[in-house]
């Protein structure tokens, strides 16, 4: 399966997208809770794919009300990175608290919790997320709440996961020690992004 990339002429005009946003929002809802995989009680990687991240740049333009050429390009250069490359799968994760002193207290304690997930495809070793490429992310008080991350794969490891191996996905930080199966639908259609 080839990945078209996100260019300018294939996103929908503001106009068409609104109208479309309806039928859309469910369906990308669906998608997302598909590729979302609960790590432990308080992290939540949502794995993205083209089809996650051209709603994205979709409901940026609309937000924005952004029309320009230069604009759209703008915005499609910021996300487009997002999109696994055929060797990897690309996350954003989110550290999610609902109070905000526990929140507060909690990110001073996962600070590199990011450089510490993992994910563990039967039989490989396990393949650690290299985290926040483009951004600066963390600071000495506190890590961030949200993360983006990627997990790079060996063509044998790629293969085994397309085969239909089991994948862990997992974190050994010492404060946020966890590991879950991720299920067999997620898993299928997160090998969809290797080739």
């Amino acid at each position: 399966m080839t990945h078209a990339s996100i260019t300018r002429d294939s996103l929908m005009s503001l106009e068409a997208y609104t109208k479309a946003r309806k039928t859309l929002k469910p369906e990308i809802i669906g998608h997302r809770k598909l590729r979302s995989v609960q790590l432990g009680e308080h992290i939540n990687l949502q794995f993205e794919d083209e089809k996650t991240i051209r709603y994205q740049i979709q409901e940026m333009l609309r937000i924005e009300k952004i029309f320009e050429e230069e604009g759209i390009q703008s915005e499609i250069e910021a996300y487009a990175p997002l999109v696994p490359s055929g060797s990897n799968w690309k996350a954003t994760m989110l550290i999610e608290y609902p109070d905000p002193h526990e929140r507060k207290r909690e990110l001073a304690r996962l600070i590199g919790v990011e450089d510490r997930l993992f994910v563990e495809v039967e039989g490989h070793a396990r393949v650690y997320a290299i985290a926040d490429e483009d951004l600066d992310r963390e600071n000495a008080e506190k890590t961030s709440a949200v993360h983006f991350v990627r997990f790079e794969f060996s063509p044998l490891a790629r293969d085994a996961v397309r085969a239909g191996a089991a994948v862990k996905l997992g974190c050994d930080h010492a404060n946020y020690p966890s590991h879950v199966n991720i299920s067999p639908e997620t898993l299928a259609s997160l090998a969809g992004d290797l080739r």
